[in-house]
């Protein structure tokens, strides 16, 4: 079986593995990806990063609606289940929450060495598509905030300054809840996939009225996931 050209819709890899259909439906939907990179396409996911890097103000995971629209829609490079894992992984894990770049990195490796089954090299290729994304993510944004804080701090009384602070608040609130919005988007058809938006509008309000801690909404999705409630 050949490889699909990049730009094209890749394949999971095959449903006939099962005989029933809704397990078919389940295993191509959430599959790993088999696709081809090049250097250059290696490259653009290099420079697509950094462009993002100037751009996540208030964080990586605000610039997350382009990343999906780039990796997912345009490039297929990743499964709207891989990018969503990714993310909701990230979270979950303690740490900060850049992570979610790194496993999109791995992902993409792993699915250009031909998934985990392809031993060292699929850790290889998943090596360099973490350390790719994440010099991508990083590396400009550091050096701008390192510079501007110098010249802020610096400059910190002018009216400019405290004029900028103010207007970046706004922006950095549409870009979460544009986030929000992809994520929730991953839920499918609300007719069916009620109980996900049900927990996604719950979360919400206890995040925005009560002080409860993120981490037992958290174990709370965990469990229900688990159960199979959602």
């Amino acid at each position: 079986m050949g490889l699909p050209a990049v730009g094209q819709r890749p394949r999971a890899a095959s449903a006939a593995l099962t005989d029933d259909p809704d397990d078919a439906v389940s295993y191509a939907t959430t599959a790993m990806l088999t696709i081809s990179l090049t250097a250059t396409d290696w490259l653009a996911l290099l420079t697509h990063f950094m462009s993002l890097s100037l751009l996540a103000v208030g964080g990586a995971i605000t610039v997350a609606p382009d990343m999906h629209r780039y990796l997912v829609d345009e490039a297929h490079w990743l499964s709207d289940a891989q990018f969503t894992s990714s993310i909701a992984l990230a979270q979950a894990a303690p740490g900060p929450n850049v992570l979610f770049i790194a496993l999109m990195g791995w992902n993409i490796g792993l699915n250009a060495a031909g998934g985990i089954g392809a031993g060292p090299q699929a850790w290889g290729m998943a090596l360099m598509g973490t350390t790719i994304a994440m010099t991508g993510i990083l590396l400009p944004s550091t050096t701008l905030t390192f510079m501007a804080a110098r010249w802020g701090h610096r400059n910190r009384d002018l009216r400019a300054v405290r004029a900028f602070k103010q207007g970046m608040a706004p922006i950095v609130i549409a870009l979460l809840v544009s986030t929000g919005w992809v994520l929730a988007s991953a839920h499918g058809n609300p007719k069916t996939d009620w109980p996900l938006w049900l927990l996604t509008a719950v979360s919400t309000v206890l995040v925005w009225r009560t002080k409860i801690h993120l981490l037992w909404l958290l174990g709370v999705g965990a469990v229900l996931g688990g159960m199979g409630w959602v």
